[in-house]
């Protein structure tokens, strides 16, 4: 029998594995504690251990963190696989197949924003798609306050930005 630490750590990898985009904690955790695999500090645990394995990365932002799968963590999970039931990879693959668009489009779509050494805030926001990026902007604001405003809009409003933009190009 597997240890059930070790479970979650293969369910994640197994996910991770599956997509060709990075996943949100708040995705990984959805199918998780939906499904009643595990709790959310049981999660973390897995997640942290994961990542100080070097199994995983993680690209931190103020609002998410997104993982996505190392070499290394590919490499397991590829032998690993068949520890994981055929019933657990029919969940991991029934959810990413219901959830692929929402998932992709959540990863797709990034804000964060940085002090710069001028004592302003710059925001970064992109969308991405297929490792290609459609949009990528900077913008300098002078409060912390504007910048969180800019992040957050940013993830509402990206396509409708995006679609206003190449139709003023255009």
């Amino acid at each position: 029998m597997i240890e059930t630490l070790t479970l979650y750590k293969l369910i994640i990898l197994y996910m991770l594995d599956k997509v060709d985009f990075p996943l949100t904690t708040a995705q990984i955790s959805e199918f998780l504690l939906e499904k009643g695999y595990t709790t959310y500090f049981k999660l973390q645990d897995a997640l942290s251990e994961l990542l100080h394995l070097k199994m995983i990365k993680a690209e931190r932002t103020h609002s998410r963190t997104l993982y996505s799968l190392t070499e290394y963590g590919g490499e397991t999970i590829s032998v690993l696989r068949a520890s994981l039931s055929a019933a657990i990879r029919k969940d991991v693959n029934d959810f990413l197949r219901e959830k692929s668009y929402d998932l992709k489009s959540e990863a797709a779509v990034r804000a964060d924003y940085y002090l710069t050494t001028t004592h302003e805030y710059e925001v970064h926001c992109k969308i991405t798609e297929d490792g290609v990026n459609l949009v990528d902007l900077k913008l300098v604001v002078p409060t912390e306050t504007e910048a969180k405003a800019i992040s957050a809009s940013w993830t509402n409003k990206s396509q409708q930005i995006y679609a206003s933009l190449l139709s003023q190009l255009l």
